[in-house]
């Protein structure tokens, strides 16, 4: 991540004993004898046995030797146009290499030529001709700051920063990303950009060199959406940071929904963040008008300094954050229609979320209403209504409803927006079950109405 950031062969095959194998094959098998009791075709659950091998594939030990590699002393810290930068460079080309991917850079290669340093570029083809001209662009740097100065290392400067985290994490997420995505029973129907940028630390040079002068292999494709891996090397508490998901209408829905899709069996915390900031390399994409998210496990005391090292990660962490990512790019690239940009997410803010989200002061909150809530409907996200307010002693406190939940569907069908759930709740009998986004994951909450009539009329 840059300097400006918030201050805030397939690999070796598992092992008997790994507990990431073990959780991985337990859900695959879950999914195919689910799928054959609702009577599923064979093939059809041979397809989803498939489908769950590939999200099955991203591996902590993998991904652990794909980071002591990048973050070793011999790789000087990796800089930009550096010789340590170009020996992460080879090794990451021999790992596209061996996963079969084509090369989308200059002159048939793999490399984009830019002032000295070089992006890495690889494309999975997509199955739908009608959408070859809509590209998908996955991407992490896999430079770092080398020795570090007073201008981009907090110090001890003179030593390796090895950027254990920072973001060898990320190309590590990528690469098992990459794996995955050939081993999918059927390609993706847009094609898939993987991109390894390089001088991001010097400015998100990689990125923009790209949007500015695409090569030809995928000049003329249109930027459907694009997806930033930087730092998710440090899961805590389940917890990973999205960033962008107001720069396309429904898109932190479609996000939760790949964080639910058992097939990933991700479920992390979701923290989603308005910032938008030039601090890493999903920035110049938003800038260009493309959806554009991040994946990122947040700050710590190691950043930018000679500590972040390989014993700091958490190894097993970038496997959900992996396959979140994957079932991401899955949705985008399989969906009918892509994602529209929304210009109005440049405007919005952290500060912007807090007001937004603020619950409804009592003094104009008189209205109790039927099932006691409040809420606000979201520009970006219209099938997600935000709760602004629970009354106390109403069915929904009683029910376990908090405030900042978002209600996406009633008695199992979706909300299209907030007058559509108000006619249902006025509609409903006198138990109504709320399903409801809680921190990117779903939960349950079962209303039981109040013997009186009336229809709650949310304050906007």
């Amino acid at each position: 991540m840059g300097s400006q950031a918030r201050t805030v062969d397939r690999g070796s095959p598992p092992r008997c004993g790994s507990a990431s194998v073990r959780t991985a094959a337990i859900v695959a098998a879950g999914l195919v004898a689910v799928l054959q009791a609702t009577g599923w075709p064979t093939a059809r659950a041979a397809e989803a046995t498939r489908l769950s091998a590939a999200h099955a594939s991203i591996r902590a030990e993998d991904a652990r030797r794909h980071v002591a590699t990048l973050a070793d002393d011999a790789f000087e810290g990796r800089e930009g146009g550096s010789r340590g930068g170009r020996a992460a460079a080879a090794y990451i080309v021999e790992q596209i290499d061996r996963i079969g991917l084509r090369p989308a850079g200059d002159d048939g290669g793999y490399f984009q030529s830019f002032g000295g340093m070089r992006n890495i570029l690889a494309l999975a083809p997509g199955g739908d001709p009608d959408l070859a001209d809509e590209l998908i662009v996955v991407g992490a740097h896999y430079d770092h700051v080398g020795y570090g100065t007073k201008e981009n290392s907090f110090g001890p400067f003179g030593r390796v920063h090895n950027g254990a985290d920072d973001n060898a994490s990320g190309v590590a997420g990528l690469i098992e990303l990459m794996e995955a995505v050939e081993r999918l029973p059927t390609p993706p129907r847009r094609p898939i950009l993987f991109a390894f940028w390089d001088g991001e630390e010097k400015g998100l040079l990689g990125s923009r060199h790209f949007l500015r002068l695409p090569p030809a292999a995928v000049r003329g494709k249109r930027i459907a959406f694009a997806v930033n891996l930087d730092m998710i090397g440090r899961l805590r508490g389940d917890r990973v940071e999205i960033y962008g998901a107001r720069t396309a209408p429904g898109l932190r829905s479609a996000v939760v929904r790949a964080n639910g899709d058992p097939r990933a069996a991700a479920g992390l915390d979701l923290a989603f963040d308005w910032d938008i900031s030039d601090d890493s390399d999903h920035y110049p994409f938003i800038e260009a008008g493309i959806p554009t998210i991040m994946l990122h496990t947040g700050l710590h005391d190691e950043y930018h300094r000679p500590s972040d090292d390989v014993q700091t990660v958490n190894f097993a962490g970038i496997e959900p954050v992996t396959r979140l990512t994957l079932a991401v790019v899955q949705a985008m690239a399989d969906a009918p229609v892509a994602p529209a940009f929304r210009p109005e997410c440049r405007g919005e803010s952290n500060a912007v979320r807090r007001r937004f989200e603020a619950p409804l002061p009592d003094a104009v909150a008189t209205h109790r209403g039927r099932w006691g809530i409040s809420t606000r409907e979201d520009a970006a996200d219209q099938a997600a209504a935000v709760v602004v307010r629970v009354v106390p002693g109403s069915p929904a406190a009683a029910g376990g409803l908090l405030l900042g939940d978002r209600i996406v569907a009633i008695d199992g069908g979706p909300i299209t927006n907030q007058a559509d759930m108000l006619a249902r709740l006025a509609a409903a009998g006198p138990r109504v079950v709320l399903d409801v986004e809680r921190r990117g994951r779903i939960a349950s909450v079962s209303l039981e109405a109040p013997t009186q009539t009336g229809v709650e009329t949310p304050k906007r």
